[in-house]
């Protein structure tokens, strides 16, 4: 290997191409919650590997507009759904010889949540069909591209496990929403009912809401709407989520 005087030296002779690297992608569960289910974006695929089979949504990184990972994430999730700026997170790595047909491949994983009401169903640039369906279906009856399977099940877990002790169903919701539509989502995300007296303290005491002014009519009475406080992306409870009480 050639010495160089200077860093600067080094850099400017070096090249990564002398060096094998592997493919390198993100790959997004990205969940909404719709008539009382929580579903995930699938797309088709276009093109070969695994062409007409359904994946998850995502792409390689581009080199030329993804400054870091999370750049990559926000621009397949536009591409996809419409939304630029849900809550995302990243989940895990996935790597090996065996997981892509092209070869060595790394991805790294997010899930994201939106809201049904802000999605695009024809966002601009969208160039595979996509498919809305319930995540438990999903497991159970399609067959995945890759191992996207194993990729969704992992985002599923870390969902239902961080519900129990942060506020992230709030991400699923309009802007605005009652108390009773959030404890909802949370009951929908964790498969069980949630104590009402108890989850109503928990997320007032925890002070990261406030009343929007406007009220929900309907068959029932009037409900106060809450929205989230501006700057309060995510909240942690000093306690899991309490289950109803016999």
């Amino acid at each position: 290997m050639q010495d160089h005087a200077s860093e600067k030296d080094f850099l400017a002779a070096y090249n990564i191409h002398d060096y094998e690297v592997p493919l390198t992608s993100v790959d997004m569960a990205i969940f909404k919650l719709r008539e009382q289910q929580l579903e995930v974006l699938l797309v088709k695929r276009s093109q070969h590997p695994a062409k007409d089979t359904w994946a998850l949504p995502g792409g390689f990184i581009d080199l030329q507009k993804d400054n870091v990972l999370e750049d990559t994430a926000h621009r397949k999730l536009v591409e996809k759904t419409g939304v630029k700026s849900p809550y995302l997170e990243q989940v895990a790595t996935f790597g090996g010889k065996q997981r892509d047909p092209r070869g060595w491949s790394v991805t790294v994983v997010y899930f994201a949540l939106v809201a049904h009401e802000e999605i695009d169903v024809d966002p601009k640039g969208a160039k595979e069909e996509t498919h809305w369906v319930p995540v438990t279906e999903a497991l159970r009856d399609y067959r995945l591209a890759f191992d996207h399977n194993e990729i969704l099940r992992l985002c599923r877990e870390r969902l239902t496990s961080k519900v129990q002790y942060t506020a992230l169903p709030i991400h699923l919701l309009p802007e605005e929403f009652t108390l009773t539509e959030l404890q909802k989502v949370f009951e929908v995300i964790l498969g069980n009912e949630v104590e009402k007296k108890s989850f109503r303290r928990r997320i007032l005491d925890a002070d990261i809401l406030e009343e929007s002014g406007a009220m929900r009519t309907g068959s029932n009475r009037p409900a106060k709407l809450y929205r989230l406080k501006r700057g309060v992306e995510n909240h942690f409870f000093p306690r899991t989520i309490e289950g109803p009480r016999s």
